[in-house]
């Protein structure tokens, strides 16, 4: 009987135990439930508003919020005046007393887009004039002077304006015809590019524009060429394009 009693009484003490328990452990989850959030989760819900306080901010001091927008745009083209290519006035001018060097003249202003000139002399030289048998022909006569230098009708308009000049010229006696050097002497080159070709049927070019250099001494003068009369285009674009001038 004594036996009993303490059974049951030990039987209600664990019941009792295990009622607590039950009520602590509903009471702690109620905790849980109703408690604050944490320190750092305020931090992290500030940091995610930032960007929108930025954005404000942004506009508040007048600067964009979206940079790129106010970056140069790199695929705009640029304008001519700042970084366009200059290309180089040309003009080329010739004398040409049975039109062997014309022809050339003519395919070189064609092949670079040229202003051309004809070097007309005042009084046109005849087949008498050009006899080179005849040591008292006037061609005979002007090229055993270096002094002489024949009238020429016209002039160039505006010869300041190009950069580039090509000078043409039959071969008369090894040399350029002396109307050539009353070209030369009749305008300033300082400061331009000139290059002489000329036309002969056997002669080459030589040093046939030695006394034009000497005149034009301060422009910039670049190799020159000697041609058939039957030069192709082809040819005589070869040696323009060799220049580097266009």
């Amino acid at each position: 009987m004594k036996r009993k009693k303490i059974a049951a009484g030990f039987l209600a003490i664990l019941m009792a135990l295990s009622l607590a328990a039950c009520g602590e452990g509903k009471e702690t989850a109620e905790n849980v439930a109703n408690a604050e959030p944490p320190q750092n989760y305020a931090e992290e819900s500030q940091t995610q508003e930032q960007p929108e306080a930025l954005s404000e901010a942004g506009e508040e001091s007048g600067q964009p919020d979206n940079m790129s927008d106010a970056a140069p745009d790199m695929d705009s083209p640029a304008s001519e005046s700042d970084n366009g290519p200059k290309d180089s006035k040309i003009l080329v001018a010739y004398f040409s007393a049975t039109n062997n060097t014309e022809g050339i003249a003519q395919k070189l202003a064609d092949g670079l887009g040229a202003d051309l000139y004809e070097i007309t002399p005042q009084q046109p030289y005849t087949d008498e004039d050009l006899d080179y048998g005849n040591s008292e022909s006037r061609s005979s006569v002007e090229m055993n002077d270096p002094d002489i230098r024949p009238a020429i009708s016209g002039s160039v308009e505006n010869m300041e304006q190009y950069d580039v000049v090509l000078i043409g010229y039959p071969i008369w006696w090894g040399e350029a015809p002396r109307i050539m050097s009353t070209f030369i002497e009749s305008y300033d080159f300082s400061g331009k590019t000139l290059a002489a070709f000329c036309t002969s049927a056997s002669s080459g070019f030589g040093n046939s524009d030695s006394a034009l250099r000497k005149t034009a001494d301060k422009a910039v003068w670049l190799d020159g060429q000697r041609f058939s009369a039957g030069a192709s285009a082809e040819d005589v674009m070869e040696w323009a394009d060799g220049l580097g001038i266009s």
